[in-house]
């Protein structure tokens, strides 16, 4: 069983591990130890603060894997972009342009500098080892950060985004940045991202990219093909994300062109899917069997049902603890959660979510 849980700084020796594999220009975590810790306290801090309006909270989680206790995933989620300044992007725009003496109409693609995303909660930092065959841990650890936010929806926006990788080479390299970025930073890729250390936020993006609409058609046509294109390490993740209701075509990253995903909240499964349900024990068939058979009255009615068996009628869910500041999310099959008052768990799941009998999880079919 596989866990998603706030990073603890005992995390950050795995955590530094995992940042190491992961290609260059491909954005999941800082790369050196220092400013990993520096992540992890920042969460930690978080997570335990007293939250009123969204601001420079940022929120890491990992999954654990239950058997090992090795983590092989991260994800995160900030509750305000550009809460220390303004989140720039690039917003994708239709000029129309006429000419009445020669008859002509047409529409012409632009690209022009925008702050729109500002404030918006981001979700980022999504890694998972071994992706092709992650299955449903992936799925789990990019939904969790989701039902967080359910859970806790004073710590975050009405709107979420999500910038994902855009195309770079095995060197990092970028067509959309040597034909647009590069000529007013005059820098390569990878030392433009390590001159911002992956922000989108600082006022030398104001200072040096231009403020006028960029005519996409004057662009070369390597740069053209991968506007809004994925690396192939996001695309697990677009297919999450995209199922989950995002949505892209609107906004471009402002340096390697890469999709910008967004979606009002409630237009997210997570938060018109999910339903809260307290917990009861779930037990195998044949312990439900061998209870109704030692049951003198098997058809009392009991006010609240202490053990259900798991049937054909189960289905996979994720799981998340209430709890803001012990969370904890996992998937398990059990009952149909659409209906009734209870969840049925088994005693690992329990244990997994640190919760007991009676107390009130959230339940969102994957």
């Amino acid at each position: 069983m596989h866990v998603v849980r706030p990073a603890l700084l005992s995390d950050i020796a795995a955590l530094e591990t995992l940042a190491a594999v992961t290609m260059p220009g491909v954005h999941t975590l800082p790369k050196t130890r220092e400013k990993i810790a520096a992540s992890v306290e920042r969460s930690i801090a978080s997570f335990a603060a007293h939250v009123d309006i969204p601001s420079e909270e940022s929120y890491l989680f990992v999954l654990e894997d239950g058997a090992s206790g090795a983590l092989v995933g991260t994800a995160a989620i900030f509750a305000s972009a550009g809460s220390n300044g303004t989140y720039f992007s690039f917003r994708n725009d239709v000029i129309q342009q006429v000419s009445r003496d020669l008859n002509i109409s047409h529409s012409v693609h632009a690209l022009t500098l925008c702050s729109e995303l500002t404030g918006y909660s981001q979700l980022s930092s999504f890694y998972v080892r071994d992706r092709d065959s992650a299955g449903l841990a992936a799925a789990l650890l990019s939904r969790a950060r989701l039902l967080f936010a359910v859970l806790a929806p004073h710590r975050f926006g009405d709107r979420f985004f999500v910038p994902l990788a855009g195309v770079t080479d095995a060197n990092g390299a970028s067509p959309f940045w040597d034909a647009l970025g590069r000529k007013f930073f005059k820098m390569d890729f990878l030392d433009a991202e390590k001159v911002i250390g992956g922000a989108r936020n600082r006022s030398l993006i104001v200072e040096l990219m231009p403020h006028y609409p960029v005519y996409v058609p004057l662009l070369p046509g390597d740069a053209q093909a991968v506007m809004g294109q994925i690396h192939p390490d996001g695309e697990l993740a677009f297919k999450l994300l995209t199922a989950e209701g995002f949505e892209a075509d609107d906004y471009i990253d402002l340096f390697d062109g890469g999709p910008i995903l967004q979606s009002h909240k409630y237009a997210l499964r997570s938060f018109t899917g999910s339903v809260l349900r307290r917990v009861a024990l779930a037990k195998s068939e044949f312990e439900a069997e061998s209870e109704s058979e030692a049951d003198p009255d098997p058809g009392a009615c009991r006010a609240a049902p202490a053990t259900y068996a798991i049937a054909a009628i189960a289905a996979i869910a994720a799981i998340a603890a209430s709890g803001e500041q012990n969370f904890r999310a996992i998937t398990v099959t059990c009952p149909a959660v659409e209906s009734g008052e209870f969840v049925y768990l088994e005693q690992d799941a329990q244990d997994a979510l640190m919760v007991a009998p009676g107390d009130t999880v959230i339940c969102a079919r994957t």
